[in-house]
């Protein structure tokens, strides 16, 4: 079985599908690809079906991440039953994720991305990484920094799970 993570914002288009990426090629810098599925959802249903935004894509493939095959869907309760974490992008989603979660468990599953960047705990906007939608193509520049330095500290909190399963002989990365 592998450990299962999911990135939820408002309508799977641009933040999660972000976050998708950024973490997928951590991962597989880190030689952890086959121990860690990855997906994203939004919690709206108004883009379920689309590609992710074409500004999110630009931005991605500008700093070298490959192209992928991304189709928003929506978060559905039972979502938490096949998720060890569930990633909110801002702390309206996990108020949103934590209302929709059936147990305590499953709860604990919900964290806010940027609670992974020490950084962000400085950071007078605190911890959402804004919605870039609206904006200029600065923004989807700023969110893609902001989801890089903290899926530095997720691949850690997940190396150390994976380490407690026993599917990974250390915590902290070779060399």
């Amino acid at each position: 079985m592998t450990y299962r993570v999911c990135f939820v914002c408002s309508g799977n288009i641009c933040r999660s599908p972000t976050a998708e990426a950024v973490f997928r090629r951590q991962l597989a810098d880190a030689g952890l690809a086959d121990e860690v599925s990855v997906d994203s959802a939004g919690l709206g249903d108004w883009h379920v079906g689309e590609a992710a935004h074409r500004r999110s894509v630009a931005e991605l493939r500008a700093r070298g991440y490959p192209a992928w095959e991304h189709t928003a869907r929506q978060f559905r309760t039972a979502d938490f039953a096949d998720r060890d974490l569930v990633v909110a992008l801002d702390a309206g989603h996990e108020r949103e994720l934590l209302a929709l979660a059936p147990t305590h468990a499953d709860r604990a599953k919900v964290r806010m991305l940027r609670s992974y960047d020490r950084a962000a705990a400085t950071d007078p906007a605190g911890l959402d990484v804004p919605d870039p939608y609206y904006g200029g193509d600065q923004g989807f520049a700023h969110v893609l920094d902001l989801v890089e330095a903290a899926c530095h500290g997720l691949l850690t909190e997940v190396r150390t799970a994976l380490a407690e399963q026993g599917k990974v002989d250390r915590v902290t990365p070779p060399g």
